[in-house]
């Protein structure tokens, strides 16, 4: 069923949100946001006649006046080692792609923020595609609660979703108003209750949105890095020329300087001969020096149409190995997702007349 534009959504509304909005049009208690948001998200009923414990007046008003329908699914793809990916439509020709990882003792979902991504970053999909559109609250925690749905009703037996990382398409400081909305659901005890630490939002450095993130969330922050100088950086992340190193770095440095316990986490994407040198590796410490931060090596991950190739396995391990022997905590991304092209820097609106092949051309006439 299609969304009606003319019905503001259900899911875009966290609780105090909710709880507003049906005290100054409905007269509702405030408990009711309570009440609501529970049934929507933890029960992940939509029905508002099935809200047993809302009066039935509130429930016909609001049955009449919210939208509450869900993302159609377009595909769904699953790798031998249970990691799957689905592809939701979020308008006309757009689609985004959300990633399952399960492990022993945890599952992770990476939901995306926008359909595309206006940084071009050289090495992901993604970025390769441009921007199209920032996608509404609901299409972000939707993802959270469809693909929960989803698991409940196809796999029972597989572990429930204990941590979500805005890993997926888009950049998402870049859509903050949403983002937030959706975080604040995920740690909201009456919604998906997870941890501060279960919630990570990665950013290849909006400085200015990070300081607002700072200050509304206390989920946790991973930064794209890939680079530890800026000529190399400014060439595969090209947002580091508005936002430079130094001042990135002052950033990370004092974001979690009132929680010693906490620290920024740096991904790494390992290019063969482009960032895994050994002058690369002591770019990065100079780079990370004084930060209290672990890094996190993501072997490159091909996709149709990149020029880069991923690094060798004694490279990362060697690389891995000297950030260590500086006392960092460092681990090295399990492939995860990769025959279904569902792992980090894959993800793909195929709705988009860009192929990869299309992409290697534009590439080659740049």
């Amino acid at each position: 069923m299609a969304k009606d534009p003319s019905r503001p959504h259900l899911l875009n509304l966290d609780r105090l949100q909710l709880q507003t909005l049906l005290t100054e049009r409905f007269a509702a208690k405030p408990y009711a946001a309570k009440q609501i948001i529970s049934w929507a998200h933890q029960s992940r009923c939509l029905d508002f006649m099935q809200m047993s414990n809302v009066s039935l007046k509130l429930r016909h008003q609001l049955h009449a006046y919210f939208d509450t329908t869900c993302m159609t699914q377009l595909r769904f793809e699953e790798c031998q080692d249970q990691t799957i990916k689905w592809q939701f439509e979020v308008g006309p020709k757009l689609a985004i792609e959300t990633v399952y990882i399960p492990e022993p003792k945890r599952a992770t979902l990476c939901v995306s923020s926008q359909v595309g991504c206006a940084l071009a970053c050289q090495f992901c999909a993604t970025g390769d595609q441009g921007w199209h559109k920032n996608l509404h609250a609901h299409q972000i925690i939707g993802q959270v609660w469809q693909a929960s749905q989803w698991l409940s009703e196809n796999r029972p037996s597989y572990p429930a979703i204990t941590n979500i990382v805005f890993m997926g398409m888009g950049e998402p400081l870049l859509n903050e108003k949403a983002v937030h909305t959706t975080l604040n659901l995920l740690l909201d005890d009456h919604a998906y209750g997870l941890s501060k630490y279960r919630v990570t939002v990665s950013t290849s450095g909006i400085i200015p949105a990070m300081e607002r993130l700072k200050s509304i969330s206390p989920c946790a922050l991973a930064v794209s890095l890939h680079a530890g100088e800026d000529i190399l950086r400014n060439q595969i992340v090209p947002i580091n020329q508005k936002f430079p190193l130094k001042s990135l770095m002052a950033t990370c440095r004092n974001y979690f300087a009132n929680d010693p316990k906490r620290s920024v986490t740096f991904e790494y994407v390992m290019l063969d001969q482009v960032n895994d040198q050994p002058e690369h590796l002591k770019d990065l410490l100079r780079c990370i020096q004084g930060i209290r931060c672990k890094i996190n090596l993501i072997p490159f991950n091909p996709y149709q149409g990149s020029r880069f190739k991923p690094s060798k396995s004694n490279t990362i391990l060697s690389f891995q190995a000297g950030l260590k022997k500086h006392g960092y905590v460092t681990t090295i991304r399990k492939e995860r997702g990769q025959s279904i092209q569902g792992a980090c820097g894959q993800l793909f609106d195929t709705n988009q007349q860009d192929t990869g092949v299309q992409i290697a051309k534009k590439r080659h006439h740049q």
